[in-house]
């Protein structure tokens, strides 16, 4: 009764600040507030963003071992991963629930990849069953063990991972019953394979490179950049295919390159780009987006079907372009037709929320950890557990 109260009033702080259309700056060191066409709703997000501060906790369950379960990797494609599970668990996190009872979520503490590391070494099959039985034999033990899964049937459960397989969980024979409530945070966030905005949650997917965590990139001045379009990368699914094949070293205002030269900085190029291409390798997500965003280089997005990080606050079309991927041989004529002044627009708006994308050791309000979570209460927010 006490956690539904402290939700209602977090909605109705909400919408007192939708309807007054204001800001409630309470503190001195809060040295950001969200503002621009960059946001659906600026004063909802602020205000959103303050509840959650406020209030929120999440109650991580401690059975299981690693590498399993509480842990999970800190580089690569995946970093996302370990690193929002490691400042989940963090006592001294200001979101860590010092008991169940006080919880507004619960996290399932497994890791995806690294059941797929361990379990699928050596790789001899693609079959999902070690990984269902890993994740219903876990959520059968907390179910069996606690009351928490159950009286919500986990709608007030998530578990994230940015591993390709992850979406399967809910989607294999065996656990379309078990977490058809459940929160996903994927970073293949595709809506035409069973993602749903609405309950579900899209991850950044974001290249850490060893233990690097991602920041801004030096770059050019808008003005001073030199190249219309880049893209790098391997041949990883039909639209990467198809983008290749129709601009791969036909074009040097279109740069695209399968396998960058050695004597080419990746980064580099990208701070000398208007426009960079981010599109779907074998799965919708990837971390160019990020990439782009953290280098000043207007995302272009060219995908289909794919959830965008945070759309529920950020407006992507202000700051980002998409284009589907039947019209990838159009991408010259579609890019020289954006006015200066709407490129200028673009540029200044991707700077604007580069904090969004950032991640913080330790984290830091409104950064992608703070994002990510956010997502998370928000879908905390839409669901109203019976009271008893």
């Amino acid at each position: 009764m006490r956690i539904e109260q402290e939700l209602g009033e977090a909605r109705e702080a909400i919408r007192r600040a939708i309807k007054r259309r204001n800001f409630t700056i309470s503190s001195e060191t809060e040295d950001f507030v969200p503002r621009g066409c960059v946001y659906r709703n600026a004063y909802s997000f602020h205000q959103s963003h303050k509840e959650m501060l406020k209030i929120f906790k999440v109650w991580t369950y401690k059975e299981g071992e690693p590498p399993l379960a509480h842990d999970g990797p800190m580089s690569s494609i995946y970093g996302i991963d370990g690193h929002f599970m490691t400042e989940i668990e963090n006592n001294l996190s200001p979101f860590s629930a010092q008991n169940p009872d006080e919880a507004h979520v619960f996290m399932l503490p497994l890791s995806i990849t690294n059941i797929v590391r361990y379990l699928y070494d050596p790789l001899i099959t693609y079959s999902r069953d070690q990984l269902m039985r890993v994740t219903i034999d876990y959520t059968n033990i907390i179910a069996h063990k606690y009351t928490y899964w159950n009286r919500s049937k986990g709608a007030d459960h998530f578990l994230a991972s940015c591993h390709d397989w992850a979406p399967d969980i809910s989607r294999e024979n065996s656990g379309k019953e078990v977490f058809k409530n459940l929160i996903r945070v994927l970073c293949n966030a595709n809506t035409s394979e069973g993602f749903d905005p609405t309950k579900d949650v899209s991850m950044p997917e974001m290249n850490l490179r060893g233990y690097k965590l991602s920041s801004t990139i030096p770059s050019q001045h808008p003005n001073n950049r030199s190249i219309l379009a880049f893209f790098a990368g391997g041949e990883h699914g039909m639209i990467r295919k198809t983008l290749l094949k129709h601009w791969k070293g036909k074009d040097k205002e279109i740069q695209v390159h399968e396998y960058l030269p050695k004597n080419l900085d990746y980064f580099n190029i990208m701070g000398k780009t208007k426009f960079c291409l981010c599109p779907s390798g074998y799965e919708v997500a990837s971390p160019r987006i990020v990439e782009a965003i953290n280098a000043g280089c207007v995302p272009v997005v060219v995908s289909d079907n794919y959830q965008l990080p945070f759309s529920d606050v950020l407006d992507w079309s202000k700051f980002s372009l998409h284009i589907p991927s039947k019209r990838i041989s159009e991408i010259k004529t579609i890019l020289k037709s954006v006015p200066h002044a709407k490129y200028l627009k673009l540029y200044k708006r991707v700077l604007k929320v580069q904090r969004h994308f950032v991640l913080n050791p330790p984290a830091k309000p409104f950064d992608v950890f703070h994002m990510i979570l956010h997502s998370i209460w928000l879908r905390r927010l839409n669901i109203r557990l019976p009271v008893s």
